[in-house]
């Protein structure tokens, strides 16, 4: 629903993986805004958490199972009449590379980072296209570029960006907007998770603070983003603001995907 300004108002939004980071991030952003927000996940502590924290409703569903989706789904219309801005945010698995990853982790890889957005969305469509609604997927830098020994997590969100444009073409006729957002590194617990990793193996880096530092010392912000920047971001799209954009990758990274990475030793040396 649109206020008279073409400012959103009073909008349902269905947020997954909206226990932590990102997910809680722009469940907050969008309960600032006065929408009624929807959080999505399998741990119902944290998702209640966050819930009471910003006044959202949390909902426990596995967003990769049919059944489940579909369920929460109609719980939401039920409860409010309507579904308008769905965030497909779940996401993780597979952080190996393709020679150590076995059958199990390469389909929990596929099942975390993919098929949740897919049957989340599939189960959405049919209220989304009757309200006019929105889709915004959230994929990584890591869906256009690879890291090493993630390959089931690259994969994973290499095909979010064919998702949206899959999406955006079929359906964006049909009144449905579609984005995806690719952030860089962020302050989540994820990413904390593997700083802390990172600083005790890394030569001369002892804290999390200097691993944040290390690993964004060649990317043009020098910085990590917070999780709300990314949710500002994921909010633009999820909105009128954003009325003639569908199908794109917005890429929040804090200029990362710009550096020419063979320029860097010339950076080094003073030159």
């Amino acid at each position: 629903m649109e206020s008279e300004t073409g400012r959103t108002a009073s909008r349902v939004v269905v947020i997954t993986g909206g226990g932590t980071g990102i997910g809680a991030a722009t469940a907050e952003r969008y309960a600032q805004e006065g929408e009624t927000v929807v959080i999505l996940g399998r741990r119902a502590a944290p998702l209640a958490a966050v819930a009471e924290g910003i006044g959202a409703v949390p909902i426990v569903a596995d967003v990769s199972d049919r059944e489940s989706s579909e369920a929460a789904v109609a719980e939401v219309v039920e409860r409010f009449g309507r579904v308008d801005v769905l965030v497909a945010n779940a996401g993780g698995h597979g952080f190996s590379a393709v020679g150590d990853t076995d059958d199990r982790t390469w389909a929990d890889a596929w099942q975390g980072n993919v098929t949740t957005a897919f049957v989340i969305a599939r189960a959405a469509l049919p209220q989304l296209e009757r309200t006019g609604g929105q889709i915004v997927i959230v994929s990584s830098l890591a869906g256009l570029f690879a890291g090493p020994s993630v390959a089931g997590y690259t994969v994973g969100k290499h095909a979010l960006i064919g998702l949206t444009r899959s999406l955006a073409r079929d359906y964006s006729r049909r009144g449905i907007r579609v984005n995806a957002v690719c952030p860089g590194w962020v302050r989540t617990p994820m990413a904390d998770e593997e700083m802390d990793e990172f600083a005790v193996h890394a030569e001369g880096v002892s804290s999390r603070e200097e691993a944040y530092a290390t690993i964004t010392k060649d990317v043009p912000l020098q910085r990590p983003a917070d999780p709300a920047e990314i949710a500002s971001v994921i909010r633009f799209l999820g909105s009128h603001d954003s009325s003639y954009i569908t199908g794109a990758v917005i890429v929040a990274d804090g200029g990362a995907h710009i550096v020419d990475l063979p320029t860097l030793g010339f950076e080094a040396a003073g030159m």
